[in-house]
């Protein structure tokens, strides 16, 4: 995986974006199976019905115990302030589901940024002002319990493990109904490409079983498209 600065300067990431939302986590998901990249996280989900992929370039936040009585800044608040569109918060909470990292101010404040959407490894609450304000938020649980006196920001911008993954500044990221992706800014072009080749061969598929053709032959595996056959 890359920087965020090497993904920003060598890779088109507005083109990347763009691309990244007319597809789904699905075709991400076969894209990055096809290459060998197990980048895909098992868990969160959208915490309203959230209609189409939110993709875009990650930013990182780092979350854990607070572990002084301290004043501290609040979790994502100063991420929130140097992130703009395209760009997608993802917050690395060890998977903690008794304490919420995201919540309704956030996402007001998120909102008048343009930030493209929230991945929490871990819970948020305030799910219902997400959903009115239209900001989606995916994670593996929603509550009511503040962050404030029990978890701080530890870090941003810098590596974070997301489940069983790393993810970096500049990686990619696509989340939808079905799941959460997450794209190496070193492969997003290759894994984009791949991933439009096999929407593309299932529409035909999907058409050839509407016009009568067995489901046997359509789904054999040679129907499938390959890593080779792309020249990637």
């Amino acid at each position: 995986m890359t920087t965020e600065n090497e993904a920003r300067t060598t890779a088109p990431a507005g083109t990347a974006v763009e691309r990244l939302r007319a597809l789904d986590s699905c075709a991400v998901s076969d894209a990055l199976d096809a290459y060998g990249l197990s980048t895909v996280t098992l868990g969160p989900v959208p915490v309203w019905p959230v209609r189409h992929a939110v993709a875009g370039r990650v930013r990182t936040v780092t979350v854990g115990p607070r572990d002084s009585g301290r004043p501290a800044d609040h979790v994502a608040a100063a991420a929130v302030d140097i992130s703009g569109p395209d760009d997608v918060l993802v917050i690395a909470n060890d998977g903690r589901l008794d304490v919420s990292c995201w919540g309704g101010i956030l996402s007001r404040a998120a909102l008048a940024r343009g930030i493209a959407g929230v991945v929490v490894d871990g819970a948020c609450r305030d799910a219902g002002e997400s959903a009115e304000l239209g900001l989606p938020v995916f994670a593996r649980a929603v509550v009511p319990v503040s962050a404030r006196g029990r978890v701080v920001q530890y870090a941003m911008d810098e590596p974070v493990r997301f489940g069983d993954i790393t993810v970096e500044p500049g990686d990619y990221v696509i989340a939808d109904g079905n799941g959460v992706a997450f794209v190496p800014g070193a492969d997003v072009h290759r894994v984009i490409g791949f991933a439009e080749r096999i929407v593309a061969r299932e529409a035909a598929m999907a058409d050839a079983v509407a016009q009568g053709r067995p489901v046997t032959e359509v789904m054999h595996d040679s129907q499938f498209p390959t890593t080779e056959e792309y020249g990637a």
